[in-house]
């Protein structure tokens, strides 16, 4: 019988798994920026949920408009800008300290080191935002842990499309049997597993009872963890190396 393989990297989303962003952080943004622009726009908690499904920003936008005719005629070229000024006040509450990450991340990042499993970012949100995070959270390039990211632009398409993970995986020269995807959201979910990916979710409340089918485990957070395709099971004081070898059926490094 051969040995399982070795987990040697695992591939974090961003918006919602590395920090609650979405709801406090970029709807407040989206908000700040209709309101900025004279748009008779406000998208409450609920009304913001609604259109998570549309993956990236500029998308949402759009979607959005089409969705609502009596909205005043807004270009491609004027979403774009609208986008960027949301995304400067985005930048902005991250630089003030307004986001933290979720609780858990940094002993797992830190459990990951440990034993020399590598960690990347495969995200739709654009490499600004992700950096603006990291440097708030962790520190900039260089002392954070991530040597690897791919973000939504910079692939032909975003999640749900798989792209963003095969990228990832191609940059850390792995197979999908070898690393493990951390996600939190339906898009996210099956851009993972259309990359092979064995795929941890840890819901947030935008996700809470949305179907994981194929994930290798569900969660609701990363530190005193229910598991929530496992009721029985005992609650999971921090998510390490360990649990998420254990999940996606691979063996830790030696150390």
């Amino acid at each position: 019988m051969s040995a399982k393989p070795l987990l040697r990297a695992v591939i974090f989303d961003v918006d919602g798994t590395l920090a609650d962003t979405e709801a406090e952080g970029h709807r407040v943004a989206f908000n700040e920026a209709f309101k900025t622009w004279g748009l008779p726009v406000y998208w409450d908690v609920a009304e913001y949920g609604r259109w998570l499904g549309v993956p990236g920003g500029k998308e949402r936008i759009a979607a959005y408009w089409r969705a609502h005719p009596e909205l005043p005629p807004i270009s491609e070229s004027e979403i774009r800008a609208l986008h960027e000024f949301k995304t400067r006040l985005y930048h902005e509450m991250v630089d003030q300290g307004a986001i933290p990450l979720r609780p858990g991340i940094v002993p797992l990042l830190q459990s990951l080191s440990e034993h020399g499993i590598r960690v990347a970012i495969a995200t739709t949100t654009a490499r600004p935002n992700v950096e603006h995070l990291l440097e708030a959270t962790i520190g900039p390039a260089g002392t954070h842990p991530f040597d690897v990211i791919v973000a939504g632009d910079e692939v032909p398409q975003k999640k749900p499309a798989p792209d963003v993970y095969w990228e990832a995986l191609r940059q850390l020269d792995l197979t999908p049997a070898e690393a493990v995807a951390v996600e939190d959201s339906e898009p996210g979910y099956q851009a993972a597993v259309g990359a092979t990916l064995a795929t941890v979710v840890v819901i947030n409340a935008y996700s809470e009872g949305r179907p994981f089918p194929q994930a290798c485990r569900i969660l609701d957070n990363f530190m005193n963890a229910r598991v929530l395709d496992q009721p029985d099971h005992e609650p999971i004081s921090q998510v390490t190396a360990t649990h998420l070898a254990d999940w996606a059926g691979l063996r830790l490094p030696s150390r």
